[in-house]
């Protein structure tokens, strides 16, 4: 009985852990979209995957999507919904990321800063960072 105990309050440390590491991961992102929707336009563009009628809604509604998301984390409120749609994005960032990787495309991924930095992270190591939070996304979510 001791060791059913256990195992249930380290699943719930770990599940803590993973929504506060995705959350504040997801809030911090979001910050310097929101301030500055032109600039991450610029790096959606940049991407260049997106039709360029939809970047600049796509550059207003998609930091509020991450902020609203990662606070629900946070606070453990709609915890299924904000992981499901939390998973859904780093899906579409995976996707995004080894489609850019394969044309060797090289790019500012504008994941926590939305000027463009001249910085240029390996692509690889963005997709591990991503596949990452996606495990413990799908974790959050279960």
């Amino acid at each position: 009985m001791n060791h059913k105990i256990d195992v249930l309050k380290a699943h719930g440390v770990f599940e803590l852990l993973a929504r506060l590491i995705l959350g504040f991961t997801f809030v911090y992102a979001s910050w310097s979209k929101i301030v500055s929707p032109a600039d991450f336009a610029k790096i959606l563009y940049g991407y260049n995957l997106l039709p360029a009628g939809i970047i600049n809604l796509v550059a207003i509604v998609l930091p509020f999507v991450e902020l609203v998301c990662g606070l629900a984390l946070i606070f453990n409120v709609y915890l299924r919904s904000a992981a499901l749609v939390i998973n859904l994005l780093l899906f579409i960032f995976i996707v995004a990321l080894s489609f850019n990787l394969l044309r060797g495309h090289e790019f500012d991924c504008g994941c926590f800063s939305s000027q463009e930095t001249g910085y240029l992270t390996s692509v690889s190591l963005l997709l591990v960072r991503d596949i990452f939070f996606i495990i413990l996304g799908i974790y959050v979510f279960s």
